[in-house]
């Protein structure tokens, strides 16, 4: 063989570099090949796996097949050349038989592949393209020597059409195929292009391009988004997941349990005597030990279903960063020899231009493998989401209801939000736990050969700031906590305020109600003041790291030995070995952070996911031929395993087509009995049996957001027919005359926007319109009227309804209807105490003629004449909980359920029509125009955040934060960096002396300037960190919530009523959260690394002016990639965020709603839903991590540019630049891609984040009622005297544009008068009283109170002076004590006299805190009677001369009604009262009734007048029977 010639000037001293012979032959040629044989045997294997259809021959294949053979055949040529040429007795080294050779193999197998690939289907390979790059190149230095001589004609032709060949082959194999027949892709239209790209279309994120100038050129919207990839959807993630899943449960069930072993061990000969022997204590422990020990073995991991599910695609991702991380060690050497090459004087050029654009090549190539190796990470992250809410979406709807009590349904709903995303973030850095080390054990073993020893001075530095960065994380977290309970008492108090804003503004209270958010905003700035010291102290600790290293190891490594210079190579190659370790060693807290949150994640899912689940075959459901429809034997059944059976010993028989009624007195245990035919109990012991489909009408009406048609049809086919008599049937109809949409109307959660008997109507037509066999009705007439119960027994349930002749079991308290049942069963404690016809039962004179006589017939007589207050609009829950963070959402969702709970908790049980929607509050608007304010109210709260941000947001928050501050902020960023670069410049001019050999003297006055410069950099990042975050920013957050909330309590009810509390909400958590803490954060690094980038561009103009030339068309490119990537990430983010909030309330509705969805047996359908809605929502994630990949691609081509120009020039200039400068602007290069990447996201961030600030300022500039105080017209104190009231021709509408509602109204009331108000709903009885304090101004006339005109006065001022007891009681959550008297004006005698007056005295002395008694959020812990008895003691404190009383219907017993009436009758004998009646009997002893009709009044006298003349009164009081 030739030997190598040891010969370096022969490579690299000569102008006309070359390579030996040798070398040229063997390893150049070999490379390309080792390199496909080692690749092919696993990607044959994997092609054999992932078959996609074959490709149909194409010109392209055909092509490149044909290419592949004379490939083959050139190399033989060679081959046989050489066999010639020996036989004619020339000996040639063995080399050259042995490269031909392998070469033509190698070519084989390529043509091989190509075909290969064909048949499976792939459209451009990766393998292959890697293999004809690595060919050319290897092949380029044979190319550059051949050319300067011929020695060998035939080798000479032969290589030069090799060349040619694999060129062509090269550049043939960027081109794609056409995609496999039968590929379901070709067919759809918005299929995801990535799927059909080529390899370097896949490596460059190409083909997201069309997305990028799509969302560029307009706003994107849903229907522009590609399908998800097949790969990435439920329907093929979750059953894998779930899988491996099952697996595990089963290993876990199969391995013996430690504890059989042990009982087994126990169980010896003489085993009695020895339990005997042992006393019970430790008999227990023992025991105890055991079953933890038991425990162990039993669980099954989920960790290990999930990493065989997700495990091998994710560790695809994790050779690439192995690979990546390889690569970034080799930049600092080949900076070493650039830097080593400026030093030679006579080293040629051609050896520095190498060195560059090797330099960018790496770079490059770094930056393709990182990318790829985040895209897996990525979608690893997004199956693990997909796979993780399905398991538990699935688990919610099996499991038992003893599980379903152990955690909430927020939690449940957490489980999903928090800890699913918990781990889609843990997946992007989990590589980092093995990576880190190896990165940061590569750069010290680099700097090791570098420094020497004096390395460990650095990295002990770099050490010691870990428990620093450490303890400050810490802090920050408890901060964190505890700035969120602030942030949440503060929402959950503003929560209130808004539900509770009419009484706040009747009763005058809004000022005390501010103090007290005030106080908690305080409390939440003073933490977040805190959290703002931390963080200067990290970021400076962040920042000056690298340079405080540099610093003590070159300090040290210049002063431990004389002869240690610091030169130019040593010091830029250290520092950007540096720069390296910096990114590992502050990585690795935060990935254990986030590995232990993931953990704790990973057990709440685990624990989730392994609790029991229903026995399905609990209820027999197979059709036997018995007659009995349903039949329980000796039935026993608990809630939960180990509690007391709920119902005990219970024997019923059903038969086929007839109707059972249930009674029994509260909590005998009906509704169990329903729930135990359903399966949904624990059954001990016995058995049941249920012939054919079931229907179930739960007690509370369990509503789908959907429309009402599809709430009653359930996913059944829609039947014209059927469904009209359906509706009808229910007393539907109606009501879908006055909903906006009919049949079409979007119900809100939990159906919010229809009344209590509406939904309990739509919930018994689901069942009816089910058309099952078994049909259980819980209840389904408590929650309507009187005669709309009547209505529905006898069209629906009784012996002549449309249910006759199927089977029904009807639990009621309605007595009335008994007597037309065919059998009775009374329950008493969970037993069946006796069964049989109404006659027969009746004879006996048991327990149910007991009930019969308990429950008199009074109650069946109700007056169905009362309004409800319409809750807010079914959308607010909807537009404006869209948010990026799970968790507050959720804690707002929660809120928005309880309120909603609230307020239908509130309406009147017994009632029905939905008459009154239009009445009262919203008044004569029809429905369509109700409807479409709010539409175009909610498009443009959307609108808001389209399309780019107006300069006037950033000014306007400019001026909260103080422009001069601002601009003084700015500059002092300029400041930090300017140091920053002085610190730099020094060390090159530092480095520089190494060559003037003037060290020594100098070492001491370089290192203190050298640390000076860099101190002060430190000084400036905290005292601008201190300054703009824990002052200026503060201050202009603590300015924006002030004015917001100062707008919103000061807006008029009607902004209440046309706004959603959702939306208000929204302002006041998610959008004051960001300007509290995301907006400094964005701002802060956005001037770090815009002044970062900044000062590399100075670095390399001033060194080597050439580079202006160069920036320009980057900076361009730059400019534009973000212009696309801002604009389409934006929308991309807004749309994911939109979709995401369905997946949680659908999920959160599904639980309400499990045994429905089993009853009806959906299951299956409302998985697939909910997989629809998480596909929905990955289907704009992926795009959006996609994006970031894209951009990340061409941000960093244009770092890798500039590394590129910077080393070129340095390369040209060398004669001119001293190794320091070269050295320095190299480095500062090579860092320039990070900031780069890092200065987009950022301004995408601020532009999607600084909308906060527009939004907030929105509400601040509400218009607002009347002023609250008129100092120049203060009544006096004592006003009004006598309370006289007087109505002047006095009209008044609710809204500009809408109808008058009361009509010159004109009437005089003395004082002392008790005047009752009565009317058809809709009269305008409500709107009388709002006039009086105001809530309503007047459109015309006055009213006088004592010969003050109220329309002149401050709102505070009336109000303060006037007292009502509204309709609904409202509390809200504080102590009693607050309840009754915010202000503290008066003393406890005073409160203790008022609650016995309202005869509560007794109920709060028997509490504990007694007046601190804790009232819950609206009050929930304590009965609606009590809660308008609270009413009635505010008013009797108040004490006015004026009392208003807005009669409760619906939620009052007769008896607290007395109580209040006889109260009010004894304590305001000598006050003006104004009574809204709905019971006639209590205003027939007032002074004068006032009737009023639409808006009118009709009739006004004493009540016996009004009934002598037979008018309207005359009609009422006789249906009343009171005439």
């Amino acid at each position: 063989m030739l030997v190598f010639p040891q010969d370096s000037n022969l490579t690299k001293h000569t102008n006309l570099p070359d390579l030996p012979a040798c070398f040229q032959l063997s390893v150049l040629p070999w490379t390309p090949c080792i390199y496909l044989w080692l690749a092919s045997p696993f990607y044959i294997l994997y092609l054999k796996k992932n078959n996609r259809g074959y490709i149909m021959m194409s010109i392209l294949n055909r092509i490149k097949t044909v290419l592949g053979l004379m490939l083959w055949i050139v190399c033989w040529t060679d081959l046989f050349s050489s066999f010639h040429e020996m036989s004619q007795n020339q000996s040639k080294p063995p080399i050259y038989f042995v490269t031909p050779l392998i070469v033509g193999m190698t070519m084989l197998l390529a043509t091989f592949l190509i075909q290969y690939e064909r048949l499976k289907g792939v459209q451009s390979s990766g393998v292959l393209f890697i293999f004809w790059t690595i060919s050319v190149l290897c092949a380029i230095v044979p190319f550059r020597s051949k050319i300067n001589g011929v020695e060998d004609k035939l080798r000479f032709t032969m290589f030069y059409i090799y060349f040619g060949l694999t060129l062509i082959q090269l550049i043939l194999s960027c081109f794609n195929e056409k995609p496999p027949l039968f590929l379901s892709v070709v067919t759809d239209p918005n299929a995801c292009p990535e799927i059909t790209a080529g390899f370097l279309s896949k490596m460059t994120f190409w083909w997201f391009t069309s997305m990028a100038i799509k969302g560029y050129k307009s706003p994107l919207e849903n229907k522009d988004l590609w399908l998800l990839n097949k790969q990435d959807s439920s329907e093929l993630v979750v059953p894998n997941l779930l899988n491996e899943w099952e697996v595990e449960k089963s290993k876990a069930q199969s391995e013996p349990s430690v504890k059989e072993q042990a009982t087994f061990r126990k169980a010896g000969p003489g085993a009695e005597p020895n339990h005997m022997s042992v006393s019970p204590e430790e008999e227990e422990e023992e025991e105890e030990v055991l079953l933890s020990k038991w425990k162990e073995v039993r669980q099954p991991s989920f960790l290990r279903a999930l990493l065989r599910a997700f495990g091998p695609y994710f560790l695809i991702g994790s050779a690439f960063k192995l690979l990546q991380d390889l690569i970034t060690f080799v930049n600092p050497q080949l900076l070493r020899l650039l830097i080593d090459f400026t030093k030679q004087t006579n080293a040629p050029l051609w050896w520095g231009y190498s060195l560059a654009f090797l330099m960018f090549g790496t770079s490059l190539l770094q930056t393709l493998i990182l990318h790829q190796h985040f895209q897996y990470c990525f979608v690893t992250g997004m199956r693990l989401r997909s796979g993780i809410i399905g398991a538990i979406y699935r688990k919610a709807l099996a499991i038992t209801n003893e599980a379903k009590r152990s955690s909430t349904v927020g939690e449940v709903v957490n489980l999903m939000s928090v800890d699913a995303q918990r781990f889609m973030d843990l997946t992007t850095f989990l590589n980092m736990l093995w990576s880190a080390p190896l990165q940061i054990i590569l750069a010290l073993f680099f700097l090791w050969q570098n420094l020497g020893p004096s390395v460990l001075a650095g990295v002990a530095v770099m050490v010691l700031l870990i428990p620093f960065n450490a303890f400050i994380a810490m802090k920050t977290r408890t901060y964190q906590v505890e700035q969120m309970k602030h942030k949440d008492d503060r929402i959950k108090l503003m929560n209130e305020i808004l539900n509770g804003i009419k009484v706040l503004k009747l009763y005058a209270w809004e000022v005390s109600f501010k103090e007290k958010i005030l106080q908690i905003r305080q409390k939440e700035l003073t933490v977040l003041r805190k959290t703002a010291y931390l963080s200067a102290l990290s970021t400076m600790a962040w920042t000056s790291a690298p340079f405080m290293v540099a610093l003590t190891t070159f300090a040290v490594y210049v002063t431990v030995d004389e002869k240690n210079v610091l030169d130019a190579e040593k010091a830029f190659v250290s520092l950007s070995l540096f720069n390296i370790l910096r990114f590992p060693l502050n990585m690795l807290p935060q990935v254990i952070s986030s590995i232990v949150q993931a953990s704790v994640s990973l057990k709440r899912i685990q624990d989730f996911l392994s609790h029991d689940e229903l026995d399905p075959e609990s209820v027999d459901r197979r059709n036997n031929a018995s007659e009995y429809a349903v039949s329980v034997i000796n039935g026993t059944f608990s809630w939960a395993k180990q509690d007391q059976a709920t119902l005990d010993n219970i024997n019923v028989m059903v038969p086929q087509g007839s109707l059972l009624a249930v009674v029994g007195h509260v909590g005998c245990g009906k509704t169990s009995l329903v729930s135990a035919l359903l399966g949904e109990m624990e059954k001990q012991e016995g058995q049941i049996s249920i012939r054919g489909s079931v229907a179930y009408v739960p007690q509370q009406a369990w509503i789908q957001n959907a429309t009402l048609r599809d709430n009653i049809l359930f996913g059944r086919p829609y039947v014209e027919q059927r469904y009209r008599c359906v509706l009808e049937a229910c007393a539907l109809t109606p009501d879908l005359e006055v909903l906006p949409g009919g049949d079409q109307t979007e119900i809100g959660e939990k159906g919010i926007n229809l009344s209590g008997g509406q939904r309990q109507r739509v919930s018994l037509a689901r069942a009816l319109y089910s058309e099952a066999d078994v049909y259980l009705l819980d209840d389904p007439l408590s929650a309507v009227d009187a005669h709309v119960a009547k209505h529905i027994f006898d069209n629906v349930i009784g012996p002549e309804g449309a249910l006759k002749g199927k089977t029904r079991i009807l639990v009621t308290h309605g007595i009335s209807f008994l007597p037309q049942v065919d059998n009775i069963l009374v329950m008493v404690d969970g037993r069946v105490s006796e069964m049989g016809s109404y006659q027969d039962l009746l004879k006996q004179n048991g327990a149910f003629a007991e009930f019969l006589r308990n429950y008199s017939l009074e109650d069946i007589i109700e007056d169905d004449e009362e309004e409800e207050e319409f809750p807010e609009d079914a959308l607010s829950n909807h537009t404006d909980m869209v948010d990026n963070e799970p968790v507050v959402n959720e804690a707002r969702r929660q809120f928005m359920r309880q309120m909603s709970i609230m307020s239908n908790d509130l309406e009147n049980p017994k009632k029905m029509s939905r008459r009154r929607r239009c009445s009262e509050r919203k008044h004569p608007e029809s429905p369509t125009e109700k409807k479409e304010p709010k539409l175009e109210k909610l498009i443009q709260a959307e609108t808001a955040e389209t399309g780019r941000v107006k300069f006037k947001v950033y000014w306007e928050y400019a001026k909260a934060v103080g422009p001069f501050l601002s601009l003084f902020i700015c500059f002092l960023y300029g400041c930090q960096s300017a140091a920053s670069i002085g610190a730099n410049f020094w060390l090159s001019e530092w480095t520089n002396d190494a060559q003037h050999n003037r060290t020594q003297d100098q070492v001491s006055m370089r290192v203190g300037v050298y640390a000076a410069l860099g101190i002060s950099q430190g000084a400036l990042i905290l005292a601008n960190c201190l300054l703009c975050r824990a002052y200026s920013m503060l201050k202009a957050a603590h300015e924006t919530h002030l004015h917001m909330l100062h707008a919103i309590l000061r807006a008029p009810q009607a902004f209440f009523e046309a706004t959603p509390s959702g939306r208000v909400l929204n302002r006041f958590s998610k959008d004051v959260d960001t300007i509290d803490s995301v907006i400094p954060d964005n701002i802060d690094i956005w001037m770090r690394t815009f002044w970062y980038t900044v000062n590399v561009l100075i670095v390399c103009s001033a060194l080597t002016p050439m580079f202006l030339i160069v920036i320009v068309p980057l900076m361009l490119f730059y400019w534009w990639v973000q212009r696309f990537y801002v604009a389409t990430s934006r929308q991309l983010k807004r749309l994911e965020s939109v979709s995401r909030s369905p997946i949680y309330s659908h999920f959160s509705e599904t639980i309400t709603g499990t045994s429905v969805i089993r009853a009806y047996g959906r299951n299956a359908a409302f998985v697939l839903m909910s997989d629809m809605k998480v596909d929905e929502n990955q289907k704009s994630y992926y795009p959006g991590i996609v994006s970031n990949r894209w951009l990340g691609v061409r941000i960093e081509f244009i770092g890798n540019c500039i590394v590129l120009f910077a080393a070129l020039l340095a390369v040209i200039g060398k004669d001119k630049l001293s190794p320091g400068l070269v050295g320095l602007s190299v480095s500062y290069a090579l860092q320039v891609t990070m900031s780069l990447n890092w200065m987009v996201r950022m301004t995408s961030d601020l532009e999607s984040n600084i909308v906060a600030v527009e939004r907030v300022k929105e509400y601040s500039e509400t218009q607002t009622e009347a002023p609250w105080i008129v100092t120049d017209k203060q009544p006096p104190p004592d006003w009004p005297p006598k309370g006289n009231v007087e109505f002047a021709d006095y009209s008044v509408r609710y809204r500009e544009g809408l109808d008058l509602v009361l009509r010159n109204i004109s009437l005089k009331v003395e004082g002392g008068e008790k005047i009752g108000i009565v009317g058809r709903t809709g009269a305008g009885k409500s709107s009388m009283t709002l006039c009086l304090f105001r809530l309503l101004e007047a459109a015309d006339g006055e009213i006088v109170i004592d010969e003050v005109k109220i329309s002149e006065i401050g709102l505070h001022d009336l109000r303060s002076k006037l007292t009502i007891i509204p309709q609904e009681p409202v509390l809200f959550s504080g102590t009693l004590r607050m309840n009754l008297d915010p202000f503290e004006k008066y003393s406890d005698e005073e409160v203790w006299k008022a609650l016995e007056l309202s005869h509560l005295k007794r109920f709060v002395s028997n509490q504990t805190s007694k007046l601190d008694l804790e009232c819950c959020e609206g009050g929930e812990n304590l009965s609606v009677g009590q809660r308008q008895l609270v009413c009635l003691a505010r008013a009797l404190l108040r004490k006015t001369r004026i009392l208003v009383l807005d009669e409760a219907t619906a939620a009052v017993d007769l008896e607290t009604d007395d109580l209040i009436q006889s109260t009010i009758r004894t304590q305001f004998e000598d006050c003006t009262v104004f009574t809204i009646a709905h019971r006639l009997n209590t205003i027939m002893d007032y002074t004068r009734v006032l009737v009023l009709d639409k808006g009118q009044i009709a009739e006004f006298d004493t009540p016996t007048n009004l009934i002598a003349q037979k008018g309207i009164f005359y009609g009422m009081a006789k249906d009343a029977g009171l005439a």
